[in-house]
């Protein structure tokens, strides 16, 4: 089955984007539709985070939510097998000159989590080569498939969730860019509790500590869908980073995604159950 999808992904890639865009759009409805845990856990995430919307209005940036997500999946065969160019022209770039001016430098690029992560891991790897953190898949086909295609442009380093701290160290005093992605639940182990929209979210401290022992700057990265493709752009370095403590620069970390995600809502990767893991004492909020 996966390998059949990854045949239609592939003959998927060479229609013109509107028509891909729209296919997307359609699968992510169906999703929505089909897919009860994953509406269960964004309308559960949605709630949350956004405790003043409806129930219509959480709905309605559900679905929305489902519709980017369904462009996005269907998005990687353009990333995986289009040419160069094509890519070029429905990913933008800005914000360059931020990373060339500190070339050779310590660099952590904050990339949160939003549905055109993946074309901006691919079109700035277009541009050099960066280091990232991959974690594997069940399926392994379908892991095989998704590593090819990260690791398509450039030479890349790619480290393993499991690799010890100190190689992705190295690279980033050696002058890699280090493409990096905490804004997840990755378990108690290691995590704090720190807000994110108001409420208690498991977050690894992992940027403070990477900046204190490194030196790097961070730029931010962040990636939005339009109408007409994608645009992945570089921002300025954070100033006065890191602060007093690491928990100071952790609320910073997700204070400052939850602006972004303001701005664009349905654009972040809500089918993710950011909330799992909870203080001691606290019930599971995706319980039905």
């Amino acid at each position: 089955m996966t390998r059949l999808a990854l045949v239609l992904m592939w003959l998927l890639h060479w229609l013109p984007l509107p028509v891909l865009a729209a296919l997307g759009r359609l699968l992510g409805r169906l999703l929505y539709l089909l897919a009860g845990e994953r509406r269960h856990v964004a309308l559960t995430n949605l709630g949350l985070c956004f405790p003043e919307a409806t129930e219509a209005q959480k709905s309605a940036m559900a679905r929305r939510h489902f519709e980017f997500f369904g462009r996005s999946f269907l998005d990687r065969g353009l990333l995986w097998w289009a040419t160069p160019e094509r890519i070029r022209r429905f990913a933008r770039l800005e914000g360059m000159e931020h990373l060339k001016a500190r070339q050779g430098q310590p660099v952590i690029l904050l990339a949160p989590h939003f549905t055109g992560i993946e074309t901006a891991w691919a079109r700035m790897g277009m541009e050099l080569d960066m280091a990232g953190v991959y974690t594997n898949q069940k399926n392994p086909v379908f892991n095989q498939a998704l590593y090819r295609g990260r690791t398509r442009f450039g030479k890349p380093i790619v480290f393993s969730r499991k690799d010890n701290m100190r190689k992705i160290v190295k690279a980033v005093k050696d002058g890699v860019p280090l493409f990096y992605q905490p804004d997840l639940d990755f378990g108690r182990r290691d995590s704090l509790f720190v807000p994110f929209f108001g409420v208690p979210a498991a977050t690894v401290p992992g940027l403070s500590r990477l900046v204190r022992m490194t030196g790097a700057v961070v730029l931010p990265v962040i990636s939005r869908m339009t109408e007409t493709g994608y645009v992945a752009e570089i921002r300025e370095p954070w100033a006065d980073f890191p602060g007093a403590d690491v928990e100071a620069d952790t609320r910073r970390m997700n204070a400052y995604i939850e602006s972004e995600i303001r701005k664009m809502p349905e654009q972040y990767y809500w089918v993710h159950k950011r909330f799992k893991t909870r203080p001691s004492g606290e019930k599971s909020v995706y319980k039905r």
